[in-house]
């Protein structure tokens, strides 16, 4: 094993970036179909919520036991295998016939996507262990920002040119490129082999039966939820709503007995110092991690901030083109347009001033990162909450693009911070229980709550909600400014073990 010049580290790294973007665009293209796959299939805004969360749901829990798999296996293997998967799921949506077909096939790229999320960010880390490694995780996760405005813009264009169908199979079909690329990317700390068929099977079957039982009362409750809904659909119809309300009892009943397991099997553990020894299976990795997290105080700020912040920026990524067409009279094509373009330019811009500036606070300061984070959703999110009260289309542009710059210069920090506390040897497990509970805690609740009160009180309303929560998660973020630190100092002794 060699280990990479910069020149490849930078390569890459651009590789990555991009397949992150695209995950992103695959996620967030259905924001720019609301209102026409609400009008071919006769949904529900609270239905339309639902069809996000369900993408959010599988991303969430699949993305701890990915992480696992990334930590004991093949990164390069895991990563292409989710964007096999994520791709060939965004095809399939665009056949989708009825509520409960697209929301499986939408579970499917959560799921993708969840394999390709923790494991590219532990990868990226180690191309660059030490300098540059905010600015190398704020390119890498400018996807996440930007993959959404791409989306809505993408979504929104080629909806008006194509129709939503087709513009769900022609958004999937490069992931199947990228996949071929990112499966031949050298590991930095790893032994490199070749991928073949056999090996990537081979590879990803670890741990299977553990990680099916670790999530298996969910999973039974999405599969009951789904054909209670497509019954009920089918009996009263989409207007009556119950087939929305069964989905979402069976998904919360599967949900609460699985944080009961999880909260049971955490207490049987030792202690995260206690963990040094070795792996004993993907199922006690997965809690190890878990523990980890609670002996580390800096993790458990970044981690119920980060909740916060994926509420109020996913929740308002994905209601912009829906809020626009209805309170700005704008088309979805110009509406997805304008979103895309300013969103575009402000988030590159906004991303990259982030991680340099955390970089460069980390020259002086250990708290550099959490201060950035903090500062760029201290200065956002008020923005936000100004222009969801805006109707003058002249007006509405340059605040958007401000409050979208100065709210992704989180993305980048928050990953740095995390790997800077977090040993490398279970940097993906760890990165995996971050995006697990960002999104499970966060967005998954947002989407359907936000579409609910939407049905109940108007859009106009609703959407409020968002910026404040996403203001709040960044004051809780700088709370690690206390602890960073010394949970570093911890890291090192631990490495260095």
């Amino acid at each position: 094993m060699s280990v990479p010049s910069r020149r490849y580290a930078v390569y890459a790294l651009g590789v990555l970036a991009l397949s992150n973007l695209l995950s992103y665009v695959n996620r967030n293209v259905l924001f720019a179909l609301f209102e026409p796959i609400k009008a071919g299939l006769h949904l529900s805004d609270a239905q339309l919520g639902w069809l996000a969360s369900g993408y959010v749901l599988i991303f969430s829990l699949a993305a701890l036991p990915f992480g696992v798999l990334g930590d004991l296996r093949s990164r390069r293997v895991v990563i292409a295998a989710g964007m096999l998967i994520w791709s060939a799921a965004t095809l399939a949506s665009g056949l989708a016939t009825g509520f409960a077909g697209l929301l499986a096939c939408r579970a499917l790229v959560g799921l993708g996507g969840a394999a390709f999320g923790a494991t590219a960010q532990s990868l990226a880390a180690d191309y660059f262990p030490n300098r540059g490694r905010a600015l190398a995780m704020g390119i890498l996760s400018a996807g996440i920002t930007l993959g959404g405005v791409v989306g809505i813009w993408l979504g929104g264009r080629l909806e008006a040119m194509y129709g939503w169908r087709l513009t769900l199979v022609a958004v999937g079909a490069p992931g199947f490129a990228l996949a071929v690329a990112c499966g031949q990317l050298r590991d930095p700390v790893r032994p490199d082999y070749g991928i073949t068929v056999r090996a990537m099977l081979r590879d990803l079957e670890v741990g299977a039966q553990a990680v099916l039982r670790l999530v298996a009362p969910l999973l039974t409750g999405l599969v009951l939820g789904g054909i209670a809904a497509w019954l009920l659909d089918q009996r009263y119809g989409a207007d009556s709503r119950a087939d929305t309300a069964a989905f979402a009892i069976a998904v919360m009943l599967g949900l609460a007995i699985n944080v009961r397991w999880w909260v049971r099997d955490i207490g049987r553990l030792p202690p995260p110092d206690g963990t040094r020894g070795g792996l004993h299976g993907a199922v006690n990795d997965l809690l190890a991690a878990v523990r980890l997290v609670l002996h580390t105080p800096t993790l458990v700020f970044v981690f119920a901030g980060g909740a916060l912040i994926s509420f109020g920026i996913n929740g308002l990524v994905g209601w912009a083109p829906t809020f626009m067409s209805r309170e700005l009279g704008l088309t979805v094509r110009a509406a997805a347009t304008l979103l895309g373009t300013w969103g575009l330019i402000a988030g590159i811009f906004g991303s990259l001033t982030g991680g340099l500036l955390a970089d460069w606070l980390r020259r002086y300061t250990a708290t550099g990162r959490v201060l950035t984070i903090a500062l760029g959703l201290v200065l956002g999110g008020p923005l936000a909450i100004w222009l969801l009260t805006v109707r003058d289309l002249s007006l509405f542009v340059p605040i958007f693009a401000a409050a979208f710059f100065f709210i992704s210069w989180y993305n980048g920090p928050i990953a740095a911070a995390i790997f800077d506390v977090v040993p490398a040897r279970i940097s993906a497990t760890v990165a995996g229980a971050y995006l697990l509970f960002i999104h499970l805690v966060g967005d998954a609740v947002a989407f359907p709550l936000i579409g609910g009160l939407s049905d109940r009180f108007g859009l106009d309303r609703a959407v409020l909600i968002l910026p404040a929560v996403a203001l709040a998660g960044g004051l809780v973020v700088l709370l690690a400014a206390r602890t960073v630190e010394h949970d570093m100092d911890r890291k090192l002794a631990r490495d260095q073990r």
